[in-house]
């Protein structure tokens, strides 16, 4: 964990798909250790399982269908085998038709239900492959009737909450509906909610889902079973697009760099991948199987991090930032007054800190709304993020470009900054003289951020 922190590892993601709870606090705790012991803000984002219907363990080792292949499956959760799979959903046969198309991992598998006899499908493979652990099998999200989330979502989740992670990523998302119904208190207080997007519901209700959550998820694995693999690029586009102009961070996954779980470099097209995500606009990109059971996880993320490197380098910043305010400007109608406002200082501290050759723009924030505004706009300019509240400094690490301060309780405005400049100078690489901007609210308890600054660093 100490490794991967070093080579560029900003949020840790636990998935509470697998192993028990018990496993997933100890995991929590080595991770808050290994951040304190290397002094960094580590983000920790606890992945709720959601209505994810899985397989029954395979045997050691999995098993391999070959096309051709004739299976069954049956609702079961006991185990699996190359004669009987067995799956952890009780109405299975009777909510898959025959003629449906069965996709199990991330589509590394497929089978065409054939027939069915009471409650057992029998399917033929299409594309054959190996299955091991415990494989998530696809059904159409309009089928489901399980629901997000679910009881061992919010069991799950009050353990986390507890213990203080930082963000909570709830599965399967279909409406903002599913995003009240975590019921946590809201940022900071509570965890920022990351929605996965990966129901083809969740496109269709995009922008009341990210205007219930605090981040979104682009899931490109379900999305990829639930959609035409031709639409996922687009998808991914209009997704990402959407969470900047609604100043949501949004974080690109699955299989970005998958060819790394055996090998030591990534492929080209990988690299291409994850490339595109950063100029498509994405806060972060993140790995999953490459660092949970890959060969050289700390490679791996090192050369995700060099990837990332080098494609920010070559970032159209200026035409972003342009587009993106227009983006706002359109949408003016559609938000409240002190968003209008937010976007206008965030607008003008990005104009600013380009005309007078800003060394970093500070922003206050006691929420961390601040900074992600302003992080929207991609600025060239180093952003600093401030706040008391350490879950917030800890979320913070989710921002694109942003380097988050954990700064005193102070009780004014003009406090705060004091106290902002000399950490800037003390800790944040700024030197005395140096030219910043500030943006803040005009209080401590402002709804919006209302007040702009140009001050040197004493």
């Amino acid at each position: 964990m100490r490794e991967l922190i070093d080579v560029g590892m900003d949020v840790a993601r636990i998935n509470m798909s697998h192993g028990p709870l018990e496993q997933h606090l100890e995991t929590y705790s080595a991770l808050r250790e290994a951040a304190a012991d290397r002094g960094r803000h580590l983000g920790i984002l606890a992945d709720l399982p959601g209505p994810k219907v899985r397989c029954a363990a395979f045997p050691e080792g999995g098993i391999v269908l070959e096309e051709g292949d004739a299976i069954q499956l049956t609702a079961g959760s006991d185990g699996s085998n190359s004669e009987m799979i067995e799956v952890n959903y009780e109405t299975l046969a009777a909510d898959i038709q025959t003629g449906d198309r069965l996709a199990f991992g991330d589509g590394q598998v497929v089978a065409i239900v054939e027939d069915k006899d009471s409650d057992v499908l029998k399917a033929r493979v299409v594309f054959g492959g190996l299955l091991e652990g415990r494989k998530g099998l696809h059904i159409p999200s309009d089928r489901l009737r399980i629901t997000a989330p679910t009881p061992e979502d919010l069991r799950l989740l009050d353990a986390m909450v507890e213990v203080g992670v930082d963000m909570v990523a709830l599965s399967f998302v279909r409406s903002a509906h599913d995003i009240r119904r975590l019921g946590v208190e809201p940022a900071p207080r509570g965890p920022m909610v990351v929605a996965k997007i990966e129901t083809r519901a969740a496109v269709e209700n995009l922008d009341s889902i990210i205007e219930a959550s605090g981040a979104v998820m682009v899931a490109r694995g379900d999305l990829g079973n639930e959609c035409p693999i031709e639409e996922i690029p687009h998808l991914q586009k209009e997704i990402i697009q959407a969470c900047i102009a609604h100043g949501r961070p949004a974080i690109t996954a699955t299989q970005m760099l998958e060819s790394m779980m055996t090998a030591p470099i990534p492929t080209r097209a990988e690299a291409s991948d994850v490339a595109n995500a950063v100029f498509d606009g994405s806060s972060s990109v993140m790995l999953s199987g490459e660092t949970a059971v890959g060969r050289d996880p700390v490679n791996t993320v090192r050369t995700m991090a060099r990837i990332c490197e080098r494609a920010d380098a070559e970032f159209d910043y200026d035409k972003w930032a342009e587009r993106i305010a227009d983006i706002r400007d359109e949408q003016k109608s559609l938000v409240s007054q002190s968003d209008r406002w937010t976007d206008s200082i965030t607008h003008a501290a990005w104009q600013v800190a380009v005309q007078v050759e800003a060394a970093a723009i500070l922003c206050l924030s006691r929420s961390g709304f601040t900074v992600r505004s302003m992080a929207r706009f991609r600025p060239k300019t180093p952003i600093l993020g401030f706040s008391p509240d350490t879950r917030t400094v800890n979320q913070l690490s989710l921002s694109w470009g942003s380097t988050p301060f954990k700064s005193m309780d102070r009780s004014t405005p003009l406090e705060m900054i004091d106290d902002a400049l000399r950490l800037a100078n003390e800790v944040g690489g700024l030197r005395s003289g140096d030219t910043v901007v500030v943006i803040s609210g005009h209080s401590t308890k402002s709804r919006a951020t209302d007040t702009l600054r140009l001050m040197r660093v004493p």
